[in-house]
């Protein structure tokens, strides 16, 4: 391992056998980095713990905080933030916009395909029964033409850059994708710590987010609506990421309303206000599918509004995301990726994929119980790092384990190569020194009707444990700001 010398880094250890984004190729400092290395090694430890004590209090203070949910308990955690931001330059950037645009198409045609004349299917390009056997397909989609065309509104894409330099995708997200509100927040942080680093670089900004998602859900409106009333609704203020659904509902001017505060009146919704009812056009929801109605899913849930699906149906509400999307991000269906972008739009993949087994498939269910110390396993239906197993941190009986697991139920399962996720330099509140941690990158698409948006920016993901390699705030992650540098 080599050490550097600086006031803040001297203890900093780079590990060469792991891609450090604090450098190039030959060991040196990088040249996107060069200055902001300077800047802060200006500052004394002593100056930088204090620094990042503000940044923590600026956090609390805002209720910036997300929650974490085991067996027995659900705890508050306010959101791990770093103040040394991560820098993707132009070049590099417009790679990963162009390949998240492009995921993104595709995924919304694959969708309309498969609701529709699946035609994707007949062609045996993606298998009939690895659609219907999804727990997130749903019947009641069929046929139903969603205002726009529009399914998936708001993509999450999750990338990681490997140690070959190439950037990859892990998955798509594209049912509720979360953490747009961190990407801003983390913004706002960085600026009131050290607002001078932002003179001596051209970043763009996070914090137009709101004013385009805004923009484009209006692009969705149902028919014959020439000026439409958008709200956003949550499960409540228990939800984990309660936080954010309130953050956009503000930065957005638009209602944050529960089901309860929604009705349905001969096919058309309303909000109830204390000025009488309020028609509503478009909703963005951060409700899973089977909670938005109780008289089309799950009939005990007390969070969605009874015969909200059938107003939908109708064509007189805009759901985003669309019901029924949840298919497509799919980790199964993830495997299919490169071939769904050749059907749809005769493209390349601009992104690579991770090379991807699928256990329902009984070669690759073979390959997988015999080599599950080399592979992550991963459910294909979890979200927030849930589920996943790292192979080669496994005990023997783990390993045995994950492998009854995956024979009980093959479908569940995929299976990807250990991926050496990049490293970039964090600070260790335990250790009060920077320290190397993996960090992965979500970015946020919005597809509108002929209009679509990359949020230049998106959220770094940094796994806090030495070594670990989730990266997901559930799973004890954090997050850093992301610059994008200009032209």
């Amino acid at each position: 391992m080599a050490n550097i010398e600086s006031q803040i880094f001297a203890s900093y250890l780079r590990n060469p056998d792991l891609y450090d984004e604090l450098y190039n190729r030959e060991g040196k400092i990088s040249e996107v980095y060069q200055k902001l290395f300077n800047l802060y090694g200006e500052h004394s430890i002593s100056d930088y713990i204090n620094l990042n004590s503000k940044a923590k209090s600026s956090f609390f203070n805002q209720g910036i905080t997300f929650q974490v949910y085991d067996d027995k308990t659900v705890q508050e955690k306010i959101f791990p933030f770093d103040l040394f931001p991560r820098i993707i330059d132009a070049n590099e950037w417009e790679i990963i916009e162009r390949g998240s645009i492009q995921r993104s198409k595709a995924l919304n045609l694959f969708l309309w395909d498969i609701y529709h004349d699946k035609k994707i299917l007949k062609d045996k390009i993606v298998p009939l029964d690895l659609i219907t056997s999804s727990a997130n397909y749903l019947d009641q989609m069929n046929g139903i033409d969603p205002p726009g065309g529009i399914y998936n509104h708001i993509s999450g894409t999750d990338i990681i850059k490997h140690k070959d330099g190439q950037y990859y995708v892990l998955e798509d997200n594209i049912r509720c994708p979360s953490g747009v509100s961190y990407v801003i927040c983390n913004r706002t942080a960085l600026k009131k710590a050290l607002f001078g680093v932002f003179n001596h670089y051209k970043t763009h900004a996070v914090t137009n987010y709101a004013e385009n998602l805004l923009d484009l859900l209006e692009t969705v409106k149902p028919n014959g609506v020439d000026v439409p009333n958008c709200v956003v609704i949550t499960p409540g203020m228990y939800n984990s990421a309660f936080y954010e659904h309130s953050y956009l509902a503000k930065t957005m001017g638009v209602e944050l309303v529960e089901g309860r505060d929604l009705f349905v009146e001969n096919d058309f919704v309303y909000m109830k206000t204390i000025k009488g009812p309020e028609k509503v056009d478009v909703i963005y929801r951060r409700i899973d599918d089977q909670f938005i109605d109780p008289l089309e899913f799950k009939p005990d849930s007390s969070l969605g509004v009874p015969g909200l699906f059938a107003a939908y149906k109708k064509g007189n509400v805009t759901l985003a995301n669309a019901p029924g999307t949840g298919v497509a991000d799919d980790k199964a269906v993830y495997t299919y990726m490169p071939q769904i972008i050749k059907y749809y739009l005769n493209e390349e993949p601009i992104l690579n994929n991770v090379h991807t087994y699928h256990c329902s498939r009984p070669d690759e269910l073979k390959y997988v119980l015999e080599n599950i110390q080399e592979l992550v396993i991963k459910p294909v239906d979890e979200a927030g790092g849930y589920g996943i197993s790292i192979g080669n941190r496994l005990t023997t009986d783990e390993i045995a384990e994950v492998r009854k697991v995956i024979k009980d139920n093959p479908r569940k399962y995929v299976a990807q190569p250990i991926m050496s996720l990049s490293v970039h330099p964090t600070y260790i509140d335990e250790t009060e020194s920077f320290e190397q941690r993996h960090v992965d990158l979500r970015t946020f698409t919005v597809l509108g009707k002929d209009k679509e948006f990359v949020l230049k920016g998106g959220l770094t993901r940094v796994a806090l444990k030495r070594g670990n390699l989730i990266v997901n705030s559930s799973q004890g992650g954090g997050s850093k700001d992301t610059w994008v540098l200009k032209k």
